[in-house]
């Protein structure tokens, strides 16, 4: 069983980190099987990396301690991709991740192609729960 790639950022150093980002995407549910997307096994990759000059969200794009936040770009992908809920995960996504990032940027990659090898132990519990055989 292998686990998502986990790609830590060193084009950021403030104090939002990439593990507490991960941790927040797990309030990112697929919609169709009712489980998070970090156990799902659908993230690729995280880059956190410093806002431009200007940027920002409706906050102003800092911190509670006058920080800058950084800007999330995510590599993710779906079980399927002709899902056409990607919506819906975008904007969770954003939601799950307001006031530690100025901005979320989704990339869709299709490739390595998800498989059920790509998800965690936490994923196949819940899965299990479910009633699924993984």
């Amino acid at each position: 069983m292998s686990k998502a790639v986990e790609t830590p950022t060193t084009a950021y150093d403030g104090d939002t980190t990439h593990d507490e980002v991960m941790e927040a995407l797990k309030d990112v549910v697929d919609p169709e099987l009712g489980i998070n997307v970090v156990d799902l096994g659908l993230i690729y990759g995280l880059h956190l990396d410093a806002a431009e000059a200007g940027a920002g969200n409706a906050e102003g794009g800092e911190g509670g301690d006058g920080a800058a936040l950084p800007v999330a770009t995510i590599d993710m992908t779906l079980t399927s991709a002709a899902c056409p809920l990607t919506d819906v995960i975008e904007d969770q996504a954003h939601s799950a991740l307001e006031g530690m990032v100025s901005d979320v940027k989704i990339n869709w990659v299709w490739l390595p192609p998800w498989g059920p090898d790509k998800i965690t132990d936490e994923g196949r519990e819940q899965l299990r729960m479910l009633g699924f055989n993984v």
